[in-house]
């Protein structure tokens, strides 16, 4: 039997877009097993997340199939990690690789311009690295090999599995929700074929700053597809409102908070919503975890406009100056690197800052 589809939003019935959670008390839940039942519950399952996609770009995801001992051996592992002496998290430093795989300590690395009070860990694919050759774009620098520390080898186990995991939830959800506004489900297969962008954070925010800043994470988009969050039982993601304000997204049990990248916005003209997000620091001491998992095309994809019955009701992508997005995606996540990690940037990559 498949859950229920639960949402506090409305749908117009002409253009297809919710009219609900943007400025309400709490986000859409959306259930994936229902792609499983029957053609009403896969009716019902579109319907919430066209809702949910249209109008505040984040709903919590259950009927994923990620079983609570999955979650549990990866929560185990990213302690283990974080608990271990700082010597062994700094010989995984992202300072040691020029593709940005590693440790960051706290404070290290930055959203809009001003530092993000927590320490992560970064992880991709496994591949061999890709230096650019003469000609070839800078993003190939993204691609290359883990660090992965010598007393912790479950590590690698525990986190390549999750990425498999992860992707394969998050490509069913990305087919069931370009269905729900029309368009082919398919139609973005070839841009993630062959070795998509898949990578997570393990990420520790250890509390409020010595200084006081609450700035766990700085309000921001995320560049790609669709993000996967899973989060503990402390809360701190908060969620831009049209008005200005911020919803508290509170941790919800066996599921994940997900939200839409702003290359999907900008693909459908606006259609689907990239929103604005943060983290405010838990007070005092008190830690959180959480494990971001970034479900993005190849570095090399380009990202061509989606053809769906509802496109003229689209409203524009939002246009930031500041922010210049690319149809070619690893160019939006280069750009993205470079402004967070300045430190690596330095080290490894100070040409590109002049190009």
């Amino acid at each position: 039997m498949t859950q229920q589809s639960r949402t506090d939003a409305d749908t117009d019935p002409d253009t297809g877009t919710g009219t609900g959670p943007g400025t309400g008390t709490g986000l859409p839940v959306v259930d994936l097993s229902l792609a499983a039942g029957s053609g009403e519950d896969r009716a019902r399952l579109h319907e919430t997340l066209r809702a949910a996609a249209t109008d505040v770009g984040f709903f919590q995801l259950v009927g994923h199939g990620v079983t609570a001992n999955e979650t549990t051996a990866l929560g185990d592992a990213m302690r283990s990690f974080f608990a271990l002496p700082e010597a062994d998290r700094l010989a995984v430093s992202n300072l040691n690789s020029p593709h940005f795989r590693g440790y960051t300590r706290t404070g290290h690395e930055q959203t809009g311009g001003a530092r993000d009070w927590r320490d992560q860990m970064d992880i991709g694919l496994e591949l061999p690295p890709h230096v650019p050759g003469a000609g070839e774009p800078a993003y190939w620098w993204l691609q290359g090999p883990n660090q992965w520390p010598k007393a912790l080898p479950q590590l690698r186990t525990a986190t390549l599995g999750w990425i498999d995991k992860l992707s394969a939830v998050s490509g069913r959800l990305l087919h069931e929700l370009l269905a729900s506004i029309g368009a082919p489900p398919d139609f973005y297969d070839d841009a993630f074929a062959g070795h998509p962008h898949l990578r997570l954070k393990l990420v520790r925010y250890p509390g409020t700053a010595p200084d006081g800043a609450a700035q766990g994470v700085g309000t921001h988009k995320d560049y790609g597809f669709i993000t996967l969050l899973l989060q503990d039982s402390v809360g701190g993601l908060q969620v831009a409102r049209p008005d200005g304000s911020f919803l508290d997204v509170p941790p919800m049990p066996g599921a994940f908070v997900v939200n839409l990248g702003e290359l999907l916005e900008v693909a459908t003209d606006g259609y689907l919503k990239a929103t604005s997000h943060r983290v405010v620091s838990p007070p005092h001491a008190r830690e959180r975890f959480s494990v971001p998992f970034f479900y993005n095309p190849r570095l090399d994809a380009h990202i061509e406009p989606l053809d769906f019955p509802l496109a003229h009701h689209a409203p524009g992508a939002t246009d930031d100056p500041s922010n210049p997005l690319y149809a070619e995606f690893g160019r939006n996540e280069l750009k993205g690197y470079l402004r967070a990690q300045p430190e690596v940037t330095k080290k490894f990559h100070a040409d590109l800052l002049t190009k």
